[in-house]
Parts: structure tokens; sequence; C-alpha cells
């Protein structure tokens, strides 16, 4: 008898699940959970919901995989999408030339910011970010790559360099010509930005640092010193692109237009893993003396493509963004009635758009409120860099009765939170 996908789940506790997990996957990510009394294995989800697979638990998804579920989950016409591809494509021959890859590119070029041209596809945004910075030291003969301390690129080999401290310690020495400065500050760039400098890299809103928001001029500055200097910006926008702030691309809110362009997670569709690697004509050069210098077996897969293009053109839509602009403007009114309802604990809402941070008093707070949110229904994710801070991202496509309950939610998780520092 044939085996379906619903068949091994209703065969499976959720802690048997929970079990065989710590057994042959990750024991530290069971042991985590269960300590932080959040034991919850995702069954059943369908746009801003997730179901327990004991179907006990109902969370509403406010963390969204970083962005990855920027359309809710399994959405209908991005499904549909992958259904089409299904019918007369598979993964292609990342070695030969293809026209699902090629109209998805042209349709980035079209909708990217300045004049980015050219794209490579991965499936991973630390994929994404190695290669960017392989066409930046390819491009301008240089070797040091300035990041921002604190920032997230990925957990892949010089993506991994790039970002935090902390998740490079454990694996002994990394790559050399890296350094890091302190986000949004113009003057130590200026400092440090020199003739060897390849690139600056930063996330254009530094989500694991805690949705921390740059001076408008920041991103302006960093241009004109990169333009001045010969090297070259990339922005990450893995997590702030395809709408989550309320324009296309997080970097439209800066008036800047970068070198290169990083994208991911919600690119997917939370349906099938496809990033770009994003760039301008010029910088193509690198690959011109031998085509075949990086390739990715699994990148910009064929049958993925469709459903890249439809992520595209639904969030391209400017109904669709002026909706997650009226959705955002529903959550400052909330957060200054909570902030008054419960000062000694929350400092502010970090936001823009969808892209929202709820700061609070210390570091115990960050993980008390994922427990406590989870207990009432949100799923919401202290940043990791920052545990002051909780990461309140939901599905761009929620309503305003949900925005409310959102705030209702976070309101109770709020309240749980006092009392556990009480005690």
């Amino acid at each position: 008898m044939e085996t379906t996908i619903s068949s091994l789940l209703a065969t499976n506790s959720k802690e048997e699940t929970m079990d065989r997990f710590a057994r042959h996957v990750s024991s530290g990510k069971v042991g985590f959970f269960k300590a932080a009394g959040i034991e919850f294995v995702p069954g059943r989800r369908e746009g801003a919901y997730l179901y327990d697979l004991a179907g006990e638990k109902r969370v509403i998804d406010c963390h969204c995989n970083g962005g990855g579920f920027n359309l809710g989950h399994r959405n209908p016409d991005v499904i549909a999408a992958l259904v089409g591809g299904l019918q007369s494509l598979d993964i292609g021959n990342h070695h030969l030339i293809s026209q699902p890859r090629a109209t998805l590119a042209a349709e980035l070029a079209r909708l990217t910011p300045g004049d980015l041209t050219y794209t490579v596809f991965g499936v991973g945004g630390g994929e994404a970010i190695d290669l960017a910075i392989k066409v930046a030291r390819g491009y301008t003969g240089r070797d040091e790559i300035i990041s921002a301390r604190g920032g997230y690129h990925g957990h892949t080999g010089l993506a991994i360099a790039a970002g935090d401290e902390k998740y490079r310690a454990p694996f002994g020495p990394v790559a050399p010509g890296f350094r890091q400065v302190p986000f949004n500050d113009i003057q130590v760039l200026e400092q440090v930005v020199g003739d060897d400098t390849a690139a600056v890299l930063f996330e254009t809103v530094p989500a694991t640092y805690g949705i921390v928001l740059p001076d408008q001029e920041f991103f302006q500055k960093a241009r004109h010193l990169c333009d001045r200097r010969g090297a070259l910006m990339i922005i990450d926008e893995v997590q702030t692109g395809l709408g989550r702030t309320g324009r296309l691309w997080g970097i439209e809110h800066y008036d800047v237009a970068p070198d290169i362009m990083v994208i991911g997670k919600g690119l997917s569709g939370g349906i099938y893993p496809i990033t770009a690697t994003c760039f301008k004509a010029e910088l193509e050069v690198v690959f011109h003396q031998d085509p075949f210098i990086h390739v990715s077996t699994f990148g910009g897969a064929e049958v993925g493509c469709p459903v890249a293009r439809k992520v595209l053109e639904i969030s391209a839509d400017p109904a669709f963004l002026s909706h997650v602009q009226e959705m955002a403007a529903i959550f400052p009114a909330g957060f200054k009635a909570l902030k008054e309802k419960h000062p000694d604990i929350l400092i502010g809402l970090r936001q823009l758009g969808l892209m929202m941070g709820i700061e609070m008093a210390h570091e115990q707070c960050g993980p008390l409120f994922s427990r406590a949110a989870y207990e009432n229904g949100l799923l919401s994710v202290y940043a990791y860099n920052d545990p002051r801070v909780a990461q309140l991202l939901p599905p761009l496509v929620i309503d305003r009765p949900l925005a409310e309950e959102i705030l209702q939610r976070v309101d109770l998780a709020l309240s749980d939170v006092e009392k556990y520092l009480r005690q």
C-alpha cells in the first residue's frame, strides 16, 4: 500500500517525533526547547498559522522563518506555480543555458534597484553571500571585507567570517581578510575603508542584532565613501526584501543602489528554496575567463523558478505593498498603549514596515517573552545577538483583525513576562 505524507505524520506522535529528532537530528535543539517550555512540533500549517502535530496548539507565526513565509504558509498561488512547474520541469542542469533561470533573472533585473543586471542563483542565503564576497574580491583584486559587529549573514565559509564572533568561534580559524565595525557608525567606517577594501557588507536592517534601524543618511554616506575609495557596496536583503518593510526592497527607504544585492528566504515563497546574488553588469567580468568558476547544482533549480516569479509578481504589486504599509500603521499606536501598560519592561517598538522588534528592559526579557508569547498563541523569537529584543515578523498577508489580535497576545505575553520576573 502506498505510504502518504499524511499517513506518516499520523503514525508519529509528537513525543515520538521529538525523541527521533533528538536521536538522529539534534539532541541540543530538543533539549533547548524542552528547557524553554516550548515543546512545539509543527504539523498542519496554513496562512498565518502553525498547528502543533498533536493538534493541541495553534500559534500565529510571528517569526516566519526570518521572512521565508512572507506570503503565509502554503500560499495557494505559490503552490499552483510549483505544481505547474512540476508538469514539465525538473531541477535542470547548472552547466547548461536555462530558459526558466533566464526569465527569472530578467525579472530581477527589472525590479531590483539601480543597475543590477546579472543574477547568479543559489539555495541558501549563506551561499549567496559567499558568492557576493567572491565577486567583490575577484572584481576589485582586493581582500578586505568590512561588515557590522553583531550582524548575521549565514553559516557557510565566507558568510560566517563576515558574521558575529559567536557563530564562528567554536569552529576554529576562519578565512582572513574580514573586519567588523559598529553598525550605523559612518565615522568609524570612514576610518577603516581603505585601499585594500573590496567591499562593505551590511544588512539593510540587522534582524539578529535586534531590528536596528540605520540613520536615514547612513547608507548614502556609505555609498559615497565606497565610491571615493573604490570599494563595492553589498546589501543583504535576505530578510528585508520582498515587501517586508513596505517597499519591495528595504534599501529603497534610503535612496541607495548597491553594487551587489543578496536576496533569499522570501524568494522561496516558503515552498521551494532559492536565493539570488544580483550585481552590476561590469562585475560579470569575473566570470569571463572561466564561466564555470562558480556553479551550484541546485541553485536556481528550474522547477523552483516559477515559484520565485510568482513571489515577485505578488510582492511587487503596488496594492500588496500598500496593504503591508496599512497593516504596519496599526502597530505604533498599539505599542504606545502597551508601553503605558508595561512601563517597567517595554522600551518600545523598532519598526520598518512589518519588520518589527519589541525592545525590552534587559536581556532576560527576550527569552522570557518568547516563552510567554508561545503560551499565548504567538511564535516570536528573540534576537540572538541582542536578547533584549523579540522579533515580531508576521506574514505580510495579515488583515486588520489579526494584527489587532497579535497586539492583544503581545499584551498577554508582556504581562506573563512581568510575572516571571517577580518569581
